[in-house]
Protein backbone atom coordinates (compact mmCIF):
# COMPACT_ATOMS: atom_id res chain seq x y z
CA UNK A 1 0.00 0.00 0.00
CA UNK A 2 1.37 3.40 -0.98
CA UNK A 3 1.58 6.33 1.41
CA UNK A 4 -1.21 8.13 -0.46
CA UNK A 5 -3.54 5.12 -0.21
CA UNK A 6 -2.66 4.66 3.46
CA UNK A 7 -3.57 8.27 4.22
CA UNK A 8 -6.88 7.79 2.40
CA UNK A 9 -7.67 4.78 4.59
CA UNK A 10 -6.67 6.77 7.67
CA UNK A 11 -9.05 9.54 6.60
CA UNK A 12 -11.93 7.03 6.37
CA UNK A 13 -11.17 5.62 9.83
CA UNK A 14 -10.88 9.08 11.41
CA UNK A 15 -14.12 10.16 9.75
CA UNK A 16 -15.96 7.15 11.20
CA UNK A 17 -14.59 7.96 14.65
CA UNK A 18 -15.69 11.58 14.25
CA UNK A 19 -19.22 10.52 13.32
CA UNK A 20 -19.31 8.08 16.23
CA UNK A 21 -18.19 10.77 18.67
CA UNK A 22 -20.85 13.13 17.32
CA UNK A 23 -23.47 10.42 17.81
CA UNK A 24 -22.43 10.08 21.45
CA UNK A 25 -22.59 13.86 21.98
CA UNK A 26 -18.80 14.09 22.36
CA UNK A 27 -18.49 17.31 20.41
CA UNK A 28 -14.86 18.07 21.19
CA UNK A 29 -13.71 14.55 20.28
CA UNK A 30 -15.77 14.70 17.09
CA UNK A 31 -14.07 17.93 16.03
CA UNK A 32 -10.63 16.52 16.86
CA UNK A 33 -11.23 13.46 14.68
CA UNK A 34 -12.63 15.71 11.95
CA UNK A 35 -9.35 17.67 11.98
CA UNK A 36 -7.47 14.36 11.69
CA UNK A 37 -9.70 13.36 8.77
CA UNK A 38 -9.10 16.57 6.86
CA UNK A 39 -5.36 16.50 7.61
CA UNK A 40 -5.18 12.95 6.23
CA UNK A 41 -7.04 14.04 3.09
CA UNK A 42 -4.59 16.91 2.69
CA UNK A 43 -1.68 14.47 2.97
CA UNK A 44 -3.40 12.10 0.53
CA UNK A 45 -3.58 14.87 -2.05
CA UNK A 46 0.03 15.93 -1.52
CA UNK A 47 1.40 12.39 -1.89
CA UNK A 48 -0.80 11.38 -4.84
CA UNK A 49 0.65 11.16 -8.32
CA UNK A 50 -0.11 13.84 -10.85
CA UNK A 51 0.62 17.45 -11.72
CA UNK A 52 1.74 19.62 -8.77
CA UNK A 53 -0.84 22.26 -9.67
CA UNK A 54 -3.70 19.83 -9.14
CA UNK A 55 -2.25 18.13 -6.06
CA UNK A 56 -1.36 21.35 -4.30
CA UNK A 57 -4.69 22.96 -5.16
CA UNK A 58 -6.70 20.02 -3.82
CA UNK A 59 -4.48 19.84 -0.72
CA UNK A 60 -4.97 23.57 -0.13
CA UNK A 61 -8.74 23.11 -0.20
CA UNK A 62 -8.62 20.24 2.30
CA UNK A 63 -6.16 22.15 4.47
CA UNK A 64 -8.44 25.16 4.58
CA UNK A 65 -11.34 22.99 5.70
CA UNK A 66 -9.06 21.64 8.46
CA UNK A 67 -8.20 25.17 9.62
CA UNK A 68 -11.88 26.11 9.81
CA UNK A 69 -12.53 22.99 11.88
CA UNK A 70 -9.68 23.93 14.22
CA UNK A 71 -11.27 27.37 14.66
CA UNK A 72 -14.60 25.71 15.50
CA UNK A 73 -12.83 23.44 17.99
CA UNK A 74 -11.31 26.44 19.73
CA UNK A 75 -14.67 28.22 19.78
CA UNK A 76 -16.31 25.13 21.28
CA UNK A 77 -13.75 25.07 24.08
CA UNK A 78 -14.36 28.73 24.89
CA UNK A 79 -18.13 28.18 24.87
CA UNK A 80 -17.82 25.20 27.22
CA UNK A 81 -15.72 27.29 29.60
CA UNK A 82 -18.25 30.14 29.55
CA UNK A 83 -21.13 27.73 30.16
CA UNK A 84 -19.56 26.80 33.47
CA UNK A 85 -20.03 30.36 34.73
CA UNK A 86 -23.80 30.99 34.80
CA UNK A 87 -24.91 34.61 34.71
CA UNK A 88 -26.99 35.96 37.56
CA UNK A 89 -29.99 38.19 37.16
CA UNK A 90 -32.27 38.94 34.26
CA UNK A 91 -30.08 41.64 32.70
CA UNK A 92 -26.96 39.49 32.96
CA UNK A 93 -28.80 36.51 31.49
CA UNK A 94 -30.03 38.60 28.57
CA UNK A 95 -26.52 39.90 27.92
CA UNK A 96 -25.16 36.35 28.03
CA UNK A 97 -27.72 35.17 25.48
CA UNK A 98 -26.95 38.07 23.14
CA UNK A 99 -23.22 37.44 23.37
CA UNK A 100 -23.67 33.71 22.85
CA UNK A 101 -25.82 34.23 19.77
CA UNK A 102 -23.42 36.82 18.39
CA UNK A 103 -20.50 34.45 18.83
CA UNK A 104 -22.53 31.71 17.16
CA UNK A 105 -23.27 33.92 14.16
CA UNK A 106 -19.60 34.87 13.84
CA UNK A 107 -18.67 31.18 13.88
CA UNK A 108 -21.27 30.34 11.24
CA UNK A 109 -20.06 33.18 9.01
CA UNK A 110 -16.48 31.94 9.40
CA UNK A 111 -17.54 28.42 8.49
CA UNK A 112 -19.45 29.69 5.46
CA UNK A 113 -16.46 31.70 4.27
CA UNK A 114 -14.13 28.73 4.72
CA UNK A 115 -16.53 26.48 2.83
CA UNK A 116 -16.75 28.90 -0.11
CA UNK A 117 -12.98 29.43 -0.32
CA UNK A 118 -12.20 25.73 0.07
CA UNK A 119 -14.62 24.80 -2.71
CA UNK A 120 -13.09 27.49 -4.94
CA UNK A 121 -9.63 26.03 -4.34
CA UNK A 122 -10.88 22.59 -5.37
CA UNK A 123 -12.45 24.11 -8.47
CA UNK A 124 -9.28 25.99 -9.40
CA UNK A 125 -7.22 22.81 -9.08
CA UNK A 126 -9.16 20.93 -11.75
CA UNK A 127 -10.66 23.78 -13.75
CA UNK A 128 -8.37 23.12 -16.71
CA UNK A 129 -9.54 19.54 -17.16
CA UNK A 130 -11.31 18.86 -20.46
CA UNK A 131 -15.09 18.83 -20.43
CA UNK A 132 -16.88 15.51 -20.68
CA UNK A 133 -19.99 14.92 -22.70
CA UNK A 134 -23.16 13.23 -21.59
CA UNK A 135 -26.15 14.17 -19.50
CA UNK A 136 -24.34 14.44 -16.18
CA UNK A 137 -23.78 18.18 -16.66
CA UNK A 138 -27.49 18.76 -17.17
CA UNK A 139 -28.30 16.77 -14.02
CA UNK A 140 -25.80 18.63 -11.84
CA UNK A 141 -27.00 21.99 -13.21
CA UNK A 142 -30.59 21.11 -12.32
CA UNK A 143 -29.47 20.01 -8.86
CA UNK A 144 -27.57 23.27 -8.39
CA UNK A 145 -30.64 25.34 -9.26
CA UNK A 146 -32.75 23.24 -6.88
CA UNK A 147 -30.21 23.71 -4.07
CA UNK A 148 -30.19 27.49 -4.51
CA UNK A 149 -33.99 27.67 -4.58
CA UNK A 150 -34.20 25.49 -1.47
CA UNK A 151 -31.62 27.60 0.35
CA UNK A 152 -33.36 30.92 -0.41
CA UNK A 153 -36.76 29.50 0.53
CA UNK A 154 -35.47 28.16 3.87
CA UNK A 155 -34.03 31.56 4.74
CA UNK A 156 -37.16 33.42 3.64
CA UNK A 157 -39.43 31.08 5.61
CA UNK A 158 -37.46 31.33 8.86
CA UNK A 159 -39.95 31.28 11.79
CA UNK A 160 -40.35 34.47 13.76
CA UNK A 161 -41.31 36.83 10.92
CA UNK A 162 -38.02 38.77 10.84
CA UNK A 163 -37.59 41.65 8.35
CA UNK A 164 -36.43 39.90 5.18
CA UNK A 165 -34.04 42.64 3.94
CA UNK A 166 -32.22 42.66 7.27
CA UNK A 167 -32.27 38.87 7.44
CA UNK A 168 -30.74 38.41 3.99
CA UNK A 169 -28.16 41.11 4.75
CA UNK A 170 -27.18 39.21 7.91
CA UNK A 171 -26.81 35.82 6.22
CA UNK A 172 -25.08 36.95 3.02
CA UNK A 173 -21.81 35.05 3.75
CA UNK A 174 -23.77 31.80 3.99
CA UNK A 175 -25.75 32.66 0.86
CA UNK A 176 -22.47 33.32 -0.96
CA UNK A 177 -21.19 29.92 0.17
CA UNK A 178 -24.36 28.30 -1.15
CA UNK A 179 -23.97 30.12 -4.46
CA UNK A 180 -20.33 29.02 -4.81
CA UNK A 181 -21.00 25.38 -3.93
CA UNK A 182 -24.01 25.27 -6.26
CA UNK A 183 -21.94 26.78 -9.07
CA UNK A 184 -19.14 24.24 -8.64
CA UNK A 185 -21.77 21.49 -8.38
CA UNK A 186 -23.15 22.51 -11.78
CA UNK A 187 -19.64 22.60 -13.23
CA UNK A 188 -18.54 19.28 -11.70
CA UNK A 189 -20.88 17.25 -13.87
CA UNK A 190 -18.93 18.25 -16.98
CA UNK A 191 -15.40 17.85 -15.60
CA UNK A 192 -15.76 15.28 -12.83
CA UNK A 193 -14.44 11.74 -12.72
CA UNK A 194 -16.19 8.84 -14.43
CA UNK A 195 -17.47 7.39 -11.16
CA UNK A 196 -19.14 10.68 -10.20
CA UNK A 197 -17.26 11.10 -6.92
CA UNK A 198 -16.62 14.81 -7.43
CA UNK A 199 -20.29 15.64 -8.23
CA UNK A 200 -21.43 13.49 -5.29
CA UNK A 201 -19.08 15.35 -2.98
CA UNK A 202 -20.32 18.70 -4.23
CA UNK A 203 -23.93 17.63 -3.63
CA UNK A 204 -23.07 16.91 0.00
CA UNK A 205 -21.14 20.17 0.39
CA UNK A 206 -24.12 22.03 -1.10
CA UNK A 207 -26.30 20.48 1.61
CA UNK A 208 -23.77 21.72 4.19
CA UNK A 209 -24.08 25.24 2.75
CA UNK A 210 -27.88 25.09 2.96
CA UNK A 211 -27.69 23.97 6.59
CA UNK A 212 -25.34 26.85 7.44
CA UNK A 213 -27.76 29.30 5.81
CA UNK A 214 -30.70 27.90 7.75
CA UNK A 215 -28.82 27.84 11.09
CA UNK A 216 -27.48 31.36 10.63
CA UNK A 217 -30.94 32.67 9.73
CA UNK A 218 -32.48 31.01 12.79
CA UNK A 219 -29.76 32.33 15.10
CA UNK A 220 -30.03 35.86 13.73
CA UNK A 221 -33.82 35.78 14.11
CA UNK A 222 -33.49 34.78 17.77
CA UNK A 223 -30.95 37.55 18.30
CA UNK A 224 -33.15 40.10 16.53
CA UNK A 225 -36.21 39.07 18.56
CA UNK A 226 -34.35 39.70 21.81
CA UNK A 227 -32.71 42.95 20.68
CA UNK A 228 -35.86 44.39 19.13
CA UNK A 229 -38.84 42.73 20.84
CA UNK A 230 -42.36 43.34 19.68
CA UNK A 231 -44.32 46.17 21.30
CA UNK A 232 -46.63 43.78 23.12
CA UNK A 233 -43.82 41.47 24.26
CA UNK A 234 -42.43 41.45 27.76
CA UNK A 235 -39.68 39.71 29.63
CA UNK A 236 -40.80 37.62 32.56
CA UNK A 237 -38.25 37.48 35.40
CA UNK A 238 -37.43 34.19 37.09
CA UNK A 239 -37.04 32.09 33.91
CA UNK A 240 -33.61 30.53 33.42
CA UNK A 241 -32.50 29.67 29.90
CA UNK A 242 -29.68 27.19 29.35
CA UNK A 243 -27.75 27.25 26.09
CA UNK A 244 -25.25 24.76 24.82
CA UNK A 245 -26.46 21.90 26.99
CA UNK A 246 -27.46 18.55 25.62
CA UNK A 247 -29.30 15.61 27.01
CA UNK A 248 -26.95 13.42 28.95
CA UNK A 249 -27.65 9.95 27.60
CA UNK A 250 -29.39 10.78 24.32
CA UNK A 251 -27.85 9.85 20.98
CA UNK A 252 -27.28 12.90 18.80
CA UNK A 253 -28.40 11.43 15.48
CA UNK A 254 -28.78 14.77 13.69
CA UNK A 255 -25.29 15.87 14.74
CA UNK A 256 -23.83 12.58 13.53
CA UNK A 257 -25.59 12.91 10.18
CA UNK A 258 -24.35 16.49 9.75
CA UNK A 259 -20.79 15.37 10.52
CA UNK A 260 -21.03 12.47 8.08
CA UNK A 261 -22.37 14.70 5.31
CA UNK A 262 -19.68 17.35 5.80
CA UNK A 263 -16.72 14.94 6.01
CA UNK A 264 -18.14 12.71 3.29
CA UNK A 265 -18.57 15.71 1.00
CA UNK A 266 -14.97 16.84 1.43
CA UNK A 267 -13.63 13.31 1.08
CA UNK A 268 -15.56 12.55 -2.09
CA UNK A 269 -14.66 15.92 -3.61
CA UNK A 270 -10.94 15.47 -2.88
CA UNK A 271 -10.76 11.89 -4.14
CA UNK A 272 -12.96 12.71 -7.14
CA UNK A 273 -10.83 15.69 -8.16
CA UNK A 274 -7.64 13.61 -8.00
CA UNK A 275 -9.30 10.75 -9.88
CA UNK A 276 -10.57 13.08 -12.61
CA UNK A 277 -7.03 14.36 -13.13
CA UNK A 278 -5.65 10.81 -13.24
CA UNK A 279 -8.27 9.73 -15.77
CA UNK A 280 -7.41 12.70 -17.97
CA UNK A 281 -3.74 11.68 -18.01
CA UNK A 282 -4.66 8.06 -18.70
CA UNK A 283 -3.22 6.74 -15.41
CA UNK A 284 -4.76 4.33 -12.94
CA UNK A 285 -5.78 6.36 -9.83
CA UNK A 286 -3.91 5.32 -6.69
Amino acid sequence: MTLSAGLRVAAVVAALLSVGAALLAMREASLLWAVATLAALCGHALTASGAPRVRWGVAAGAGLFALVTVANLRWHGEQAADAGEPARGQAAGRAYLLESWQDGMDRQRLTAGGLALGVLLLWAAVSALPARGGRRGVVTTALAVAVLAWCVSRVALTPGEPPLPDLFAAVWPALLAALVTAGVLAWSGRRGDRRGLLPAGMVLLSLVAVRICSDLAATWTSWWTLVKPAEDAFLQPGIMVSVGASAGGALQVSSAVETAVALGGVGLAVVGALRAHSETEGRQPS
